[in-house]
């Protein structure tokens, strides 16, 4: 009985030990949770789940810590763990989470029972409007859907670049980039969040091509040891707003669980410097405020923040600014914007849109982007933008020029779970649509079957159609180029445009007319044996003292190299000619070696060498007045440096 009463006695010490030493782990990892250090409190939660020590709060932190690092898949797999361990004991928000992760890593069917149950259990979602013509939206153009492009700038990282912002001609973002001009402290030291260096602003100019410059760190003044992100800049460029942690004047505070919290700061430009950093009135040691942006006409700032109020994780926000250093008290967006979850990074545009990332609406899972247009006394529906601005991953940091460009936050590209966030940048694509029928140019009948081939101006050809029965061809094309259109039927001429795009979005009407068969041509006002004139050839044209083939030529010489393929029996003499300037003989040479370059060109693009000839005839066959006494405009002189294709018998 004794012994047996020893034996109780030592198991029930070891598992009360083992208890015991469990719930102390509990314990740190939660002190860890709670002050943001997902990581550490992570690594914790980990070890005490090992040890078969599991618990709903345990699985529920841990899917958290994963799902505020966009770790979706491992996130789902604890929330997972949650509701079918713990039934009772999952809580709404714990439905919704697991479906926004189930939406991220592509398991739409999954996702849509979750939120059946979310529903149930008394959970909201908002009805949003989902905007058809997105590009309408963002650049107040009534053209084609999806008119524009998207693309990851030049200036990431492997590190998080995110929160751009427009300062004048520059963009400046935060980045958690390692950098020598910043000191050690600055940006050796790894946040708890996510293991990465702390965040300092950057800027880089753009010039008038949005072509970028080199990377530099914002003012020292502004970037301290701790977090620096998303600023917003008015319009003079004299005055900043950005978020900080909790850091002033070499002072780090935190709230009453350790915690340091976000606050918004206001600087002052002064020449090349930012100084009288100051932190904004409605700021709290005990909640964080953050992501400013300005209104239009810059008398509201609006921000995100979980202060007192609000109805989610964090919210949108507003104050007025009534002089300097002087706001209003903070005011709610209210529910048609915020939500149980997380709003936040907000941009109001110039057109007075509120653009914002949210995963309490309904998205495309993580982060997305949604929009509404600010009214003076109300705020407009809330629409969602669909692929490619949102994405299954997070989207945010949206900022834009609704008459140029823009620029978003995503981490599409990135692994599971890294945190890559990269910037991307969102323009208005203009394009250009040309529609017209192929038609003969006697009669105007239509010529079905012709083939339409659009030609860059590299000379490459960008698309070739055959035309149906009504002989039309549609080609779009962008604004602000050249480009050549090419026609051809047998037994017609081949027939050449060349077109120079407009700068604004529109449908171009340009019917293309083919010539009559040359059997058929009995009243043409070309010499019969010249065959540039035929094709209403432009001159070839050589630059002074030279003799190789320009771009412009090449053109040109593609409507002779058509007419050859299409006939295959005709066979051209090529003529070559100079200006005046120079002496005799070695204007004799140059015009040889300008005929026998041409006559390359088409050696090298298939045509046979018995159907080509070739000789330069110097300055004795000048067309104007441009002789060696005679002193010429260099246009002039021009005329006079060219090629002719004249048809041999």
């Amino acid at each position: 009985m004794k012994k047996h009463y020893l034996i109780f006695y030592f198991l029930f010490a070891f598992i009360s030990s083992a208890t015991f030493a469990q719930i102390a782990l509990v314990e740190k990892a939660n002190t860890k949770y709670n002050t943001y250090d997902f990581i550490d409190a992570r690594k914790i939660y980990l070890k005490v789940v090992e040890k078969n020590y599991g618990s709903a709060e345990i699985y529920r932190k841990l899917g958290n810590t994963y799902y505020f690092n966009s770790d979706y898949s491992k996130a789902a797999k604890w929330y997972y763990n949650l509701i079918d361990r713990f039934p009772n004991e999952a809580l709404t928000i714990d439905y919704f989470r697991a479906a926004q992760c189930l939406k991220s890593i592509n398991q739409p069917e999954e996702a849509e029972k979750l939120m059946e149950i979310y529903r149930f259990k008394g959970g909201k979602i908002t009805s949003l409007d989902s905007y058809k013509n997105v590009a309408d939206t963002l650049f107040k153009k009534g053209v084609h859907d999806k008119l524009f492009e998207i693309e990851k700038i030049p200036i990431n990282t492997e590190y998080s670049d995110f929160g751009p912002a427009f300062y004048g001609d520059n963009i400046v973002f935060a980045s958690s980039r390692k950098n020598p001009s910043l000191s050690k402290e600055q940006t050796d030291e790894l946040a708890g969040w996510d293991e990465q260096p702390f965040l300092n602003l950057y800027q880089v100019s753009l010039d008038k091509d949005m072509n970028f410059g080199k990377v530099k760190a914002f003012n020292k003044n502004v970037n301290s040891p701790y977090h620096e992100s998303t600023a917003v800049f008015t319009k003079d460029g004299n005055t900043m707003y950005f978020t900080r942690n909790n850091y002033l004047n070499g002072k780090k505070k935190r709230d009453r669980d350790h915690v340091v919290r976000l606050k918004i700061y206001k600087a002052t430009r002064n020449g090349n410097s930012w100084e009288n950093i100051q932190e904004l009135p409605f700021n709290s040691d005990n909640y964080s405020v953050g992501h400013p942006t300005l209104s239009p006409d810059e008398d509201k700032l609006y921000f995100s923040s979980d202060m007192p109020g609000s109805l989610g994780m964090s919210d949108i926000w507003y104050v007025k600014i009534l002089g300097e250093d002087i706001y209003t008290s903070p005011v709610n967006l209210g529910n048609k914007i915020n939500t149980a979850e997380r709003e936040t990074f907000p941009f109001v545009s110039d057109e007075n849109n509120l653009y914002f990332s949210s995963d309490g609406h309904s998205g495309m899972g993580g982060l997305d982007i949604f929009v509404t247009n600010l009214e003076e006394n109300s705020h407009g529906e809330v629409s969602t933008f669909g692929d490619p601005i949102n994405s299954p991953k997070d989207d945010f940091g949206f900022i834009i020029k609704e008459d140029r460009i823009g620029y978003f936050t995503s981490n599409r590209d990135g692994k599971e779970g890294s945190k890559s966030d990269d910037i991307y940048q969102i323009w208005e694509r203009c394009e250009i649509t040309i529609q017209g029928p192929v038609m003969d140019k006697n009669t105007g009948e239509l010529i079905p079957n012709a083939e339409v081939t659009l030609i860059d101006s590299n000379n490459k050809e960008v698309k070739t159609v055959t035309v149906g029965n009504d002989a039309t061809f549609t080609f779009l094309l962008d604004c602000q180029e050249q480009y050549t259109l090419r026609a051809k039927k047998e037994k017609y001429h081949p027939k050449e445009k060349v077109i120079e795009t407009p700068n604004n979005p529109k449908t171009i009407k340009m019917p293309i007319k083919l010539n009559m068969p040359l059997a058929l041509e009995l009243s043409d006002p070309c010499p019969p044996n010249d065959l540039g004139c035929r094709l209403t050839l432009q001159p070839i044209y050589f630059d002074y003292d030279k003799s190789n083939i320009r771009p412009d030529a090449e053109i040109e010489l593609a409507k002779i190299l058509a007419a050859l393929k299409e006939y295959p029996t005709l066979k051209i003499h090529i003529e070559s000619h100079t200006d005046s300037r120079g002496n005799d003989l070695y204007n004799s040479r140059l015009s040889e070696n300008r005929a026998q370059a041409t006559l390359d060109w088409f050696l090298k693009k298939g045509i046979d060498i018995t159907r080509l000839t070739a000789k330069g005839y110097g300055e004795s066959e000048l067309i104007n007045k441009c002789n060696n006494q005679t002193t010429c405009s260099e246009d002039e002189h021009q005329l006079n440096r060219r090629s002719m294709f004249i048809i041999k018998e």
